[in-house]
């Protein structure tokens, strides 16, 4: 597992806390601002969060996801097709209560950027922050879903990053292993070939 990098510079950040557990929202917010983070605006309810960003900007979202009246899963479905710009474009960090197959691919498919699971740690917190900060996702915009590329694992993690499952890709090209192929070897691959049975 790589680490967070020894200096990263959040002192001009803007934060957006949503919890409506107090405890919840003091731990997370001290955890913040353990990262140097100056600004961070709190909202204990995802409908005060909502009028909130109709008047401002912030840098990122982290929002609980178990909420009453509006869950942070309508929350971030509403940032993602209804929030003026560029609010609609601001990363989000969920959090969920425990990492269910179901609830983690519904944080995905209403469009958060990660999903973190509690109990939560500084350290996961802060690597997703930094790999946030690293990645560069297309923004998606269809019928169906509207948010950052759900194809992480496509492309695999920011370089110096670890991946979260077997199967991602490394970002990190490399040195070349062998010689490049000539052109007529290239045009060889492409050109169909008569194969007998």
């Amino acid at each position: 597992m790589t680490k967070a990098p020894d200096k990263v510079n959040l002192a001009h950040s803007t934060l957006l806390l949503v919890d409506d557990q107090p405890t919840s929202l003091d731990l997370l917010s001290s955890i913040v601002q353990g990262f140097g983070v100056r600004e961070q605006l709190k909202c204990p309810s995802a409908k005060e969060a909502v009028e909130l960003l109709r008047r401002r900007a912030v840098d990122l979202i982290l929002v609980d996801c178990a909420m009453p009246e509006m869950d942070g899963y309508d929350f971030v479905t509403w940032l993602r097709r209804e929030a003026p710009e560029p609010a609609r474009f601001t990363p989000v960090i969920m959090i969920l209560g425990h990492a269910a197959q179901a609830r983690v691919a519904r944080g995905r498919d209403c469009g958060a950027s990660f999903i973190v699971a509690k109990p939560l740690t500084p350290s996961v917190l802060l690597r997703r922050i930094v790999w946030l900060g690293a990645q560069n996702r297309q923004f998606i915009e269809a019928e169906n879903y509207v948010g950052p590329d759900r194809r992480v694992h496509n492309y695999g993690p920011p370089p110096g990053e670890d991946g979260r499952r077997s199967t991602d890709l490394s970002g990190e090209v490399g040195e070349a292993v062998g010689e490049n192929m000539n052109q007529d070897d290239i045009d060889m691959l492409l050109k169909p070939m008569k194969v007998n049975l």
